[in-house]
């Protein structure tokens, strides 16, 4: 990866952790797992807010790459996108994760040689 690539890389994870920053947005993307491809009138029920604040917040997302607009007729339904979550499990979580496991294995594999010593 080149400095260049992990400049737009770096400016893209930040929107991802700014839009994910806010309980609201992570409320509607929460409603977007339960039921993919809501309207904004949809999603408005879910929320103690105007439509003008929750299109504010979809905007956010949608900036981030957390959602996908789509438009069937006159209604623009708004879909997860869990791509840039992944990424943040591979890149930060996942690691973290697999050495925990490798620890616990290792303590498994000398117990198992205490016991059978």
């Amino acid at each position: 990866m080149t400095c260049r690539q992990k400049v737009a890389y770096n400016g893209y994870m930040d929107k991802v952790f700014k839009a994910l920053a806010d309980s609201s947005r992570r409320q509607l993307l929460d409603e977007l797992f339960k039921k993919n491809g809501q309207t904004l009138n949809e999603l408005c029920e879910h929320l103690e807010m105007t439509r003008q604040s929750v299109t504010k917040h979809l905007v956010i997302l949608e900036d981030a790459n957390l959602i996908v607009i789509e438009w069937h007729g006159r209604n623009k339904m708004h879909y997860l996108n869990v791509a840039p979550i992944g990424e943040i499990y591979d890149r930060w979580i996942g690691k973290y994760e697999r050495h925990r496991i490798e620890a616990l294995r290792e303590l498994k594999r000398k117990l198992e040689e205490e016991i059978n010593d």
